[in-house]
């Protein structure tokens, strides 16, 4: 019955997602900025004097409507010199970044070939999370085996950004965001959001079975549809609603045929899928568009919330849990066999896991 179930809720999760994402995909604003890189002058066709005005006008509305930057727009608009073949690459590309590193290159038989590559490689990435996942799992798990203190392990778990971070930025291997004050503040509620999701997940794991936690946090899609009616009255479709109904029925099967249920594990792991929805929709409809920084690229806006996230978590972990609480859990775990080096590798790699997902 829980394999039946299994497969439902992941039929029904596949279904709910491709609802939350077809409205984004299928309307005519493009997901990403618009690149022009490769101007076609096919007449090489100048505009004369008596429609400068207009062609002027025509290029400001443009430039408005897709945010294009004027080094990419001097380069669409302004027609190659007599006797240069060659087309240049617009300066505007950026290989750090993801929305444009792939139009660096001008030969079209060379984005045709990466096609296939890309595909392979998103294989290969989506295996790898799939795996880190499972380390993630099992290393918090062994980490609360042994010390049973959640708002501490997840603390050093999140602490664990800076210094990786930090070796990246220091070295140049990845370019440093440079966030204003008002960035930042943009970016808090996010990083709410995510330490919220990770604490609460970390004590849903220590308070019960980490399958438990995954079933709740298989909820996800239905705490999406309901934040985003209840809070932006954006509706999806009614087919979309009633594939909710598996997810919740498997839920609520597996809640009531756990044996290791626990109304702790049962609430963290709730809360874990809430805030989790609640960031997702926050990042799409509330900071799309909102200038962010610069060099935010996907990996550093993880990097940065990571790191506002411990900055938030530190003072709670210490007023739940507190300096006394932390060495009582650590010599009972030294009483019990462990050793020191075992704890410090025990935190250290459920760090590391915590930043390869």
């Amino acid at each position: 019955m829980r394999i039946v179930t299994a497969i439902v809720g992941l039929f029904a999760t596949v279904r709910v997602v491709h609802g939350l994402v077809q409205p984004y995909v299928s309307t005519n604003k493009p997901l990403l900025s618009m690149r022009v890189n490769r101007p076609a002058w096919s007449n090489k066709i100048v505009p004369s004097s008596s429609s400068s005005s207009l062609f002027e006008s025509t290029i400001a509305i443009y430039k408005e409507a897709t945010g294009t930057t004027s080094t990419a727009l001097n380069s669409a608009t302004s027609p190659p010199a007599e006797g240069d073949d060659k087309e240049e690459i617009d300066e505007s590309c950026d290989p750090f970044d993801p929305e444009s590193s792939e139009y660096c290159t001008t030969d079209p038989t060379d984005i045709a070939n990466d096609g296939l590559k890309r595909k392979i490689r998103l294989t290969g990435l989506f295996a790898l999370w799939y795996i880190l996942n499972i380390g993630y799992n099992i290393g918090n798990k062994s980490v609360l085996n042994a010390l049973p203190i959640p708002w501490t392990a997840a603390t050093i778990e999140l602490f664990f950004g800076f210094p990786y971070v930090l070796l990246l930025w220091s070295t140049g291997l990845r370019k440093t965001p440079k966030l204003s004050l008002d960035n930042v503040k943009t970016l808090s509620s996010s990083a709410f959001f995510l330490a919220a999701t990770h604490v609460a997940g970390v004590i849903s794991f220590g308070a019960g079975a980490i399958s438990f936690t995954h079933i709740l946090k298989a909820t996800e899609p239905v705490w999406a549809a309901l934040i985003s009616a209840v809070a932006f009255k954006d509706f999806l479709p009614l087919p979309v609603y009633a594939t909710l109904i598996p997810i919740m029925g498997g839920v609520g099967l597996a809640s009531m045929k756990e044996l290791s249920f626990t109304w702790l594990a049962f609430i963290s792991g709730t809360i874990s899928a809430v805030t989790s929805a609640s960031k997702a929709i926050l990042s799409k409809k509330v900071l799309d568009g909102k200038p962010l920084g610069e060099n935010l690229t996907p990996a550093n806006m993880f990097a940065v919330l990571t790191i506002m996230g411990f900055l938030l978590v530190a003072p709670a972990a210490l007023i739940v849990e507190g300096p006394a609480v932390v060495q009582t859990a650590w010599a009972t775990a030294l009483a019990n066999g462990y050793t020191k080096a075992e704890l410090l590798r025990l935190l250290s790699l459920s760090g590391f896991f915590v930043l390869s997902i």
